[in-house]
């Protein structure tokens, strides 16, 4: 109880240097919580906490409480925030909404099978890896062990997981 007596003191006695401090380190420290950056914002904050330590504190015990006070504020802070996170009301910046699907052209695997057969027609020579396009559909390829020109056309022979083995059709 004497402490909190001493710490409501040691407040009204502030500057209005101190306050300002106070109000623009928590502020700063908000910011760096939902601005995504690189710190700048979370570093002047802490900063700012600290000179308002300076500019209030007399004694060092004055400084403990108030350095205690302040963590207690930046953990209610975070507290706050693992909330939000956690019902999923976060910025917009913060919360990536894309997502790689078959439709916007992305695909984690691919059935090869499909290209069993297929020519196509080579853009670097393969030696032995190299590239071929499919109607399109632009591939990884390796030869057996031959060299391929660019702009030959290729026939798919043979299909190993994602590995497409192909030959020159002459």
């Amino acid at each position: 109880m004497v402490i909190l007596i001493t710490f409501f003191d040691l407040l009204a006695s502030a500057s209005w240097i101190s306050i300002t401090l106070f109000i623009v380190g928590i502020g700063l420290l908000i910011i760096e919580m939902f601005e995504p950056g690189f710190g700048v914002f979370g570093i002047f904050g802490v900063i700012s906490l600290i000179g308002c330590i300076f500019f209030t504190a007399q004694t060092i015990t004055d400084g403990i409480m108030l350095t205690a006070f302040f963590f207690v504020i930046l953990l209610i802070m975070l507290g706050i925030f693992l909330i939000l996170v956690s019902k999923g009301k976060l910025p917009g910046k913060l919360v990536l909404k894309d997502s790689e699907s078959r439709n916007g052209g992305y695909s984690g695997t691919r059935d090869m099978n499909d290209y069993l057969g297929k020519t196509g027609i080579v853009t670097t020579t393969c030696r032995p890896v190299g590239n071929v396009d499919f109607d399109g559909v632009k591939l990884e390829v390796v030869s057996l062990g031959e060299f391929i020109e660019k702009g030959t056309t290729i026939e798919v022979i043979e299909i190993e997981g994602n590995r497409v083995v192909v030959k020159a059709v002459h």
